[in-house]
């Protein structure tokens, strides 16, 4: 259901795992190595939802990770979402 409304496989696995896990904090690659897609995509989708403010970045020594912004203005919408779909397919 969920890839009806959000079209980017990507953008569906990146906002997937931020409401299952939403104080999880990563770098690119490693969200590349969960999702199991290429990091210039994961970072290319980062960029486009950080820019609307789904996600925020952070610096930790020199890496930077980043993390979904739970005061995001339709995060728990987005997140029950997920989550309703989600338990439907196990």
């Amino acid at each position: 259901m969920l890839q009806y409304f959000i079209t980017s496989k990507t953008r569906r696995k990146i906002i997937t795992m931020y409401s299952k896990y939403p104080d999880y904090r990563v770098h690119i690659r490693g969200l590349a190595k969960i999702t199991k897609e290429d990091p210039g995509n994961i970072s290319r989708e980062l960029v486009r939802l950080e820019k609307i403010g789904y996600v925020k970045s952070y610096k930790e020594a020199n890496t930077k990770v980043y993390g979904v912004n739970q005061n995001f203005i339709i995060f728990k919408e987005l997140q029950n979402m997920v989550l309703k779909t989600s338990h439907k397919r196990k």
